[in-house]
């Protein structure tokens, strides 16, 4: 099922209030309704790109601009809510690959699991994430609550500063991650 397919539905099961994981070949590369809701939250929806709190240029719900005036984006600014959140599910899938490839396919996570830390990775990148103590002390084996409970506060800096958006979002990953649902998202979904 390409992307684009699978967001639809993910969309369509959305609406109808129905879980939603979207899943391809290499594994899960998207994440569950609460985690787009809760990097939505956190994120706010930008219709034309503008500085983020630390000035970096961001559009939609957290999308990096990576080149002027966000060029590599292909729909039309202002952008609308549905084309920011078609965005950010498309960005998050690069995320949820570099998390699957740093994290040890003997640690499993549940959907809620798996999008907080894709929530944290989209926030922090990739290779914060895969330096990251939290990941090599889910990779030993440590239990995946305490490790992410004691690690996910920590990340609550931007530019240096600590910054109550982020102390708040951490909270919030954590609170996520410790919602118990069933299903796995990792290292297989099911």
């Amino acid at each position: 099922m390409n992307i684009i397919k699978a967001s639809l539905l993910c969309l369509s099961l959305a609406l109808a209030r129905s879980p939603c994981l979207v899943v391809d070949a290499a594994g899960c590369q998207s994440v569950n309704q609460a985690t787009i809701d809760l990097i939505e939250e956190f994120e706010g929806f930008v219709p034309r790109p503008a500085p983020d709190p630390i000035g970096l240029p961001t559009v939609g719900y957290g999308h990096l601009c990576k080149s002027k005036n966000c060029g590599e984006v292909t729909q039309k600014f202002p952008l609308t809510k549905a084309s920011a959140e078609q965005l950010l599910r498309s960005d998050i899938v690069s995320f949820a690959k570099c998390l699957d490839a740093d994290i040890s396919d003997q640690v499993k996570l549940n959907p809620n699991q798996w999008g907080a830390l894709v929530s944290w990775a989209f926030n922090v990148g990739c290779g914060n994430a895969k330096s990251s103590t939290l990941i090599k002390r889910l990779n030993t084996g440590e239990n995946a609550n305490t490790v992410v409970a004691q690690e996910l506060p920590k990340w609550n800096k931007g530019g240096g500063r600590v910054l109550q958006g982020l102390v708040k979002r951490r909270a919030a990953e954590v609170k996520l991650f410790q919602d118990n649902v069933s299903g796995q998202a990792h290292p297989n979904c099911t």
